[in-house]
This record gives structure tokens, C-alpha cells and sequence, in this order.
């Protein structure tokens, strides 16, 4: 990368993450990830560290040319896939949609008959979580980020990721939290990802019960892939077959 290049995506990981606004003693929780930004305190809650792993995640795409496009499923203020359209615009890439997948109406309430491992989830009643589609858009144009290959999928990943129309995916982020929803991700988006692609789970060392959705989804389909772990929440891995 160019040194305008470095600066521009080290700047706007700092403006999504809020980290460049925070007091030096409040930086330390940014940077981790470890807390739960207010609603004017910027767009994203995975801190640096998470950030810096999607950034490493596009380089490594770019230099090997996997093809594809990029997903967040799970997005609140967008502040991620914010960050992956700003990287692809430092590289001058024009040709990989983002999509943004949510309900925008924050977290589902677990089907405990369906998803039993739910049971215990409360996420469902934080208001602060109800994040809508028109302050996302608002949040990409805030940067100057929003274009034609913004692509919303705007519902439950059950009525949504399944029919997606994505053709093949070189990074899959999944952020939903839920059993339910991390095993509805993956089901319908794992295929499309191609080999070389990578897929990062963000809440497999919050919840016992998102890992547990991996670990059941990996077994089902004989994903033997070394999980790499970023910084004891997330996790990520690349897909070899």
C-alpha cells in the first residue's frame, strides 16, 4: 500500500471506532472492543483490533485475487461495512458489491422451540440495538461511501440471506449474535464464499451459544479449516475447500 493509501484507512478505522475523539484513559476499552459506544460516539462497537482483522482479511483477497463480493451479516450503525468500502476505495476497486444484511430492527427474540441454546438471550429488548436502514445509508454518506454497489438485504436472515441474490463472496463477517442467527448465516452464505475466502464470526467468544452455531454448522459440513482467533471475542478462518 501507498502511504496515502495507510493513512486514509488507519484514519477512517479511527473515525468509525471513535477511538480518535476518545480520552486516553476510554481508548484502551475502544481499542479491544470491550465497550458499547453511544449513538454519537461512532459507527461501530468491534473496536481496532476486529477492524485491523478485516483489514488484513481485504489485503490478503487483493493480493491473492480471490473473486467475490463482501457480506456483513449483522451490521447495527454499518461502521464495518463502512470500513470495507473504504478500503476498497483506497485500492480503487470498483467492481465488489458490499452487502448489508440486518433487520434493522435489532436482535430477534429467540424461537427457543426452533433454537433452544437461545433460551437464555435478552438481546432482543435493548433498544439501543434498532438501528434503521436509513441511518446506515446516512452513516455511508457521512464518509462519502455510499454508491450503487451498497446493496441492502433488509429483514430476518431467515427471509433474507437464503434468496440473496450474491453470485460468490470472498469475505463473509458474521455478527448476529443469536444461535439462530449465526447457524441461518452460514447456512445460506457459506457456500457462495470461495475458496481462498475468508469468514469471521464476531460474537464466538461473547456467546456460548453463537459458538456453539459455528461448531455445529463446521461439523454438519466438515469445515476442518484452523480457527484463528483475533483477540478472544472473534474469530476467523480461511476457507480451503
Amino acid at each position: 500500500m501507498q502511504t496515502a493509501q495507510i493513512k486514509y484507512i488507519d484514519l477512517l478505522k479511527k473515525c468509525v471506532s471513535h477511538w480518535i475523539w476518545l480520552a486516553e484513559e476510554d481508548k484502551k476499552k475502544r481499542y479491544d472492543g470491550r465497550d458499547w459506544p453511544k449513538a454519537s460516539e461512532g459507527e461501530t462497537m468491534i473496536g481496532l483490533v476486529r477492524l485491523d482483522n478485516i483489514l488484513y482479511c481485504i489485503n490478503k483477497i487483493i493480493e491473492d485475487n480471490i473473486d467475490g463480493d463482501f457480506i456483513e451479516a449483522g451490521v447495527w450503525r454499518g461502521g464495518a461495512v463502512i470500513f470495507m468500502k473504504g478500503i476498497l476505495e483506497a485500492f480503487e476497486i470498483k467492481d465488489r458489491k458490499i452487502w448489508v444484511a440486518d433487520s434493522f430492527q435489532g436482535v430477534p427474540r429467540p424461537d427457543i422451540e426452533s433454537f433452544p441454546e437461545d433460551k437464555e438471550d435478552m438481546l432482543y429488548q435493548f433498544e439501543e440495538l434498532k438501528v434503521t436502514k436509513q441511518e446506515v445509508i446516512n452513516n455511508f454518506k457521512k464518509y462519502d461511501l455510499f454508491d450503487d454497489n451498497i446493496r441492502f438485504l433488509e429483514g430476518w436472515f431467515k427471509d433474507t440471506l437464503y434468496h440473496a441474490p450474491i453470485q460468490k463472496l470472498a469475505l463473509l463477517r458474521v455478527d448476529g449474535d443469536l444461535y439462530e442467527s449465526t447457524f441461518q448465516a452460514l447456512d445460506a452464505l457459506y457456500p457462495k464464499l470461495a475458496v481462498g475466502g475468508f469468514c469471521i464470526i464476531d460474537d464466538y467468544g461473547t456467546f456460548d451459544y453463537c459458538a456453539k452455531a459455528v461448531t455445529d454448522y463446521r461439523e454438519e459440513n466438515n469445515i476442518t479449516d484452523q480457527i484463528i482467533d483475533i483477540d478472544s471475542w472473534g474469530i476467523f478462518w480461511r476457507k480451503s475447500k
